[in-house]
């Protein structure tokens, strides 16, 4: 019982921070579930299942709440499903030795995506409003599907900073439109699972944990995505992802590194995401300065010049 309030609880959380962020519900559970020593492929299945309901009640809120594009769900949610379907299939040939290590590197990858992402170039905003192109969207939805069905995430961190780093889509509607259609991504990814696996080491108890606490936190986290900078988000998030693959990389039996390495890559993770995070809440803050003083100068300026 214990187990499944600390899944319901890891789902609550990783919905919040994909609500807000457009990513890392997938990326964190299965990165949580691998850590408790899941089978990779189950793991993936498990979150994709529960993802079906979390992201059918997200694409709701998001849509109630205005954030959503459907002309940018319909042309990249399509690609994705079917990106998905053939990651799901591929993933459930591989042993759980290889797959172990090779979700891994890909929720690694990831990670550090993520960290460098925002905490670098936090949000671009050039081009707001121009119309996002198939010829975009569709190979993107491919890559980002068929990544999230292998890595158990991947939907929101490849999608997400793509169509933000294009400048063409406002972020709060580029979060709600990648939450939105992830829900085909989920759909066509538990089929390829049930396809390659059965129903081969997927706990109903946990699926079912997942999804009640991704579905109470999804109408709060549409409600967040206003509000929440999503610059630290980014950070802390990567910081996780990166820390907690890590460990299960040097683990493995691909490298199985001693206890002495590990504290020394352990102590330099931290210290670069307590950076990363301090220089993203003084990046955010002194937007904000920036954002007060430029309407201050407005209020304050002469209504004509005779």
């Amino acid at each position: 019982m214990r187990q499944l309030v600390l899944l319901a609880l890891v789902g609550l959380g990783a919905q919040l921070v994909d609500g807000a962020l457009g990513m890392a519900y997938g990326v964190t559970s299965t990165t949580l579930l691998l850590a408790i020593g899941t089978n990779p492929a189950a793991a993936s299945a498990t979150v994709h299942l529960a993802e079906i309901g979390t992201t059918l009640v997200s694409g709701l809120a998001h849509w109630r709440f205005g954030n959503v594009d459907w002309k940018v769900v319909a042309k990249i949610g399509i690609p994705g499903a079917v990106g998905a379907f053939a990651g799901a299939t591929f993933l459930s040939g591989l042993s759980t030795e290889t797959a172990a290590p090779v979700m891994s590197i890909i929720l690694l990858s990831l990670g550090l995506y993520i960290l460098v992402r925002f905490t670098s170039f936090g949000l671009p905003k050039h081009n707001l409003g121009k119309p996002l192109r198939k010829r975009f969207l569709a190979p993107l939805g491919l890559v980002a599907g068929f990544v999230d069905s292998t890595g158990g995430g991947g939907w929101g961190p490849v999608g997400t900073p793509a169509i933000l780093a294009s400048g063409r889509l406002e972020p709060r509607k580029t979060i709600g439109s990648i939450d939105t259609s992830e829900f085909l991504v989920a759909v066509a990814a538990s089929i390829g699972f049930f396809v390659g696996l059965g129903s081969e080491g997927i706990d109903a108890g946990w699926v079912f944990a997942l999804l009640i606490g991704g579905v109470i936190a999804a109408p709060i986290a549409a409600w967040l995505v206003r509000h929440v900078p999503p610059r630290v988000l980014g950070s802390a998030v990567g910081g996780i992802i990166i820390l907690t693959n890590t460990r299960t990389l040097l683990r493995s039996d691909w490298i199985d590194a001693s206890d002495g390495v590990r504290n020394i890559f352990y102590i330099v993770i931290f210290l670069v995401w307590a950076a990363a995070l301090a220089y993203s809440i003084r990046a955010y803050l002194a937007e904000r300065r920036e954002e007060r003083a430029a309407t201050s100068d407005k209020e304050t300026e002469p209504e004509g010049v005779a």
